[in-house]
């Protein structure tokens, strides 16, 4: 019954959508403004009421930097796109997804996760300098049957949002479509090198409407062709071009390091991805992890602390760029500290090993052998979800980059042993590189959380009392 009548819900969302999307054409702001009465009604206290107030005061001014954004989002978007985007992000992982979670949680004492990062493959068709898939690669592999049962697993907890990496996930470009095609009512999205992006896959991405991209960019043509081959950088362009000319959501990942920090947030970069229809760029800190890691590439504290403010410059509600950028290291205040561990979201490897991040790699269980949910109770995630926030200053998120005794300390308690897929790592060897670095950022971390103006005390799961 219950299936049935989230079944008939989402049939009344669907409805309420295409009335919506066909305002928008005819009055821009009554449709937006319809939009988010329907977010309200369904949504309803997912989020604060003044979130919508807020949307609604936004789209009463044409002249706001941020309606520019939608405007040119909507006029740009396949329809089909832009439907599947709102049914499946919108109402079914949003909405459907997080009262489900929330539910599961209590039933199962347990962290669930929002969503699930997982690598159908380590095989990549790049060789960059320095990545271990060159050599690697080929050997590591989730079957079609194992990404389809994890994502029927998720579902019964409420999960309806999963990401693909690897390696290079678009390898496997046949077996995901597939897989979108079977869990039509849940959003995919890959991070890829975007080498592999053609005009048939872009078809395919419009059929089935549920799938995004997000494409990595380190900088420039030298950065890049430097570590990724020659003529790399032009071919991310046109696969920029390819998906934004089909009317295709996509963003961009973005490593940020000390040798690249002046180039992936200057103004040319950004003017880049907006003129190729990137609409979100996520900003990665560079993690020392791997036997092999080059920890003098983390970024210095002068220049994590420039990119804190950059990021929120150019994001702001005037002034700025038209995209929306995140740095998941430097805005832990708006997700509470660390998301992982289950907490938001969990990675699972070609191997099937089930990680807390996609850059700790350690574990105590593996989906080939148990269930999902399992999975989610082994003691290194139930160690997480006592620990979190791990740190009450939301500037200093990590276990491992911030508070790297408290990796050290989990690993070793919960029994969980290192998954690397290239070479095992001791959790000191990888804790060790960063105990300086969290010691330097500590003092600038805590100054800029005093001058805070918003600081949010971080996020408590529910816990068993």
């Amino acid at each position: 019954m219950a299936n049935l009548a989230q079944s008939v819900e989402r049939k009344a969302f669907s409805v309420a959508i295409d009335a919506a999307l066909k305002h928008l054409n005819k009055d821009r702001e009554k449709g937006l403004l319809q939009i988010v009465d329907l977010a309200e009604k369904f949504m309803g206290d997912n989020f604060r009421k003044e979130a919508y107030d807020g949307a609604r005061k936004m789209i009463q001014d044409p002249d706001n930097k941020w309606m520019h954004y939608v405007n040119r989002l909507l006029d740009e978007t396949d329809p089909h796109v832009a439907k599947m985007t709102a049914l499946n992000l919108g109402y079914q992982a949003a909405f459907v997804g997080t009262k489900t979670i929330r539910k599961m949680r209590e039933v199962h004492n347990c962290n669930i996760p929002w969503l699930i990062l997982m690598d159908p493959t380590s095989a990549c068709n790049l060789r960059c300098t320095g990545c271990w898939a060159a050599e690697y690669g080929h050997k590591l592999n989730l079957t079609f049957d194992e990404l389809d049962n994890i994502v029927t697993q998720g579902k019964e907890l409420g999960i309806y949002f999963y990401m693909m990496t690897g390696g290079e996930p678009l390898v496997r470009k046949d077996d995901i479509i597939k897989l979108c095609e079977k869990h039509n009512e849940c959003a995919f999205h890959c991070y890829t090198n975007g080498t592999l992006v053609d005009q048939a896959f872009c078809d395919e991405m419009k059929r089935v409407g549920n799938l995004s991209l997000s494409i990595s960019l380190e900088g420039f043509e030298e950065a890049n062709d430097f570590r990724r081959g020659e003529g790399v950088f032009d071919k991310v362009l046109h696969a920029m071009d390819l998906l934004h000319e089909n009317g295709l959501i996509f963003g961009n990942s973005v490593c940020y390091t000390s040798k690249n920090m002046d180039a992936v947030t200057s103004d040319e970069f950004f003017d880049l991805l907006i003129e190729h229809g990137s609409r979100f760029a996520w900003y990665f800190h560079l993690m020392p992890v791997g036997m092999k890691a080059s920890p003098e590439l983390m970024p210095t504290r002068e220049q994590r602390e420039y990119i804190y403010h950059r990021i929120r410059e150019v994001r702001g509600f005037t002034g700025g760029k038209e995209i929306f950028v995140m740095d998941f290291q430097n805005d832990g205040e708006y997700v509470g500290g660390c998301i992982a561990g289950g907490r938001n979201y969990c990675h699972i490897n070609p191997k099937g090993d089930v990680e807390p991040c996609v850059f700790i790699h350690y574990s105590g269980a593996n989906i080939r052998e148990k269930s999902l949910l399992e999975c989610l109770q082994q003691p290194l995630f139930m160690a997480y979800r006592d620990g979190q926030p791990f740190n009450e200053n939301m500037l200093r998120p990590c276990p491992m980059l911030e508070n790297p005794e408290l990796l050290q300390k989990m690993v070793h308690e919960s029994g969980a042993h290192s998954t690397d897929v290239e070479e095992a790592e001791p959790v000191e060897h990888l804790c060790g590189k960063c105990m300086e670095y969290a010691c330097q950022w500590k003092e600038t971390a805590d100054k800029l959380w005093a001058e805070h103006p918003y600081q949010q005390k971080g996020y408590t799961n529910f816990k068993k009392k």
